[in-house]
This record gives C-alpha cells, sequence and structure tokens, in this order.
C-alpha cells in the first residue's frame, strides 16, 4: 500500500476536550492483467475486437457469394454468361467438400436446388459463431472494461 491509496480524516468531538480521530480509508486499485498498463490491456481488447469484426466480415463475404449461388442455381442461370461464371467458379471450392452428403440435387427443368451449397452456409457460420466464442472465451471483453477504456 503506497502514501496515494491512504486517506485521512479528522473530527472534532464537541462537549468535550478536543480530540482527534484520524480514520484510515484505503482505496484499492483495480489489479492489472499480469502488471501490464491499463494501455497494454485496452490495445489487447481492441486487438481481439478486431479479430471478432473480421472474423464476421469474412463470413458475410463467403454467405454473400454462396446465396449467390443458391439463388442462380435455382433459377436456372446461364451458366456460361460472365456474372454467373464468376460466382460459380468462386463458389466451387466452398461447396465442393459437401458434395455428395445428400445425394444428386434436385432438378426441375434448368432449376437445381444445390443442397451442398445451403450446407455449406449453415456449416460457415457454426465455424466463425464457433471462433468468435472462443475467442469471447479466451479473452472476455466485459461491459465494464468497455465503459473504462
Amino acid at each position: 500500500m503506497n502514501e496515494a491509496d491512504v486517506t485521512q480524516e479528522v473530527t472534532t468531538i464537541e462537549n468535550q476536550a478536543p480530540q482527534q480521530v484520524i480514520r484510515k480509508t484505503t482505496i484499492q486499485a483495480e489489479p492489472q492483467a499480469k502488471g501490464e498498463g491499463s494501455q497494454k490491456v485496452f490495445d489487447k481488447k481492441k486487438t481481439i475486437f478486431r479479430f471478432n469484426q473480421i472474423i464476421w466480415y469474412i463470413l458475410g463475404l463467403i454467405e454473400v457469394l454462396l446465396v449467390f449461388r443458391i439463388i442462380l442455381k435455382a433459377l436456372g442461370a446461364n451458366p456460361f454468361a460472365g456474372f454467373t461464371n464468376l460466382i460459380y467458379s468462386i463458389t466451387t471450392p466452398l461447396s465442393a467438400p459437401f458434395n455428395g452428403i445428400l445425394g444428386s440435387p434436385n432438378i426441375t427443368g434448368t432449376s437445381i436446388i444445390e443442397w451442398p451449397a445451403i450446407i455449406a452456409a449453415i456449416v460457415y457460420l457454426c465455424v466463425a459463431w464457433g471462433l468468435v466464442y472462443l475467442l469471447e472465451l479466451i479473452y472476455p471483453i466485459t461491459p465494464k472494461d468497455v465503459e473504462t477504456q
């Protein structure tokens, strides 16, 4: 305990000989994370928050591309058109690991319900949520941390 943590209060009692009563009040500072300064703690939490944002951004990008693929396949879009070909070529590696899980896709005319892309979107959502939750478990950010920083 250092001198900055101790305060003294002087009280005089009336109707008697003057006496001094000294009370010591201690104020304990919040413990820092293993000797780190508050700026280092803030920087670490800011970095973790930024990782969470990056994970959700990447997931959002993947999900949008997969939704485009699902919609284009369901509408029976021409696979040789520029945009359709671009979407299919980008999303084929994303949905390829899930091919064959539910058998062949349902085909009605030129429309296809592509189950591998739907399953891929769900799995990637679960993986991203799991990564963000893991980061929150390892380095929790409390509302008190947000208010004080």
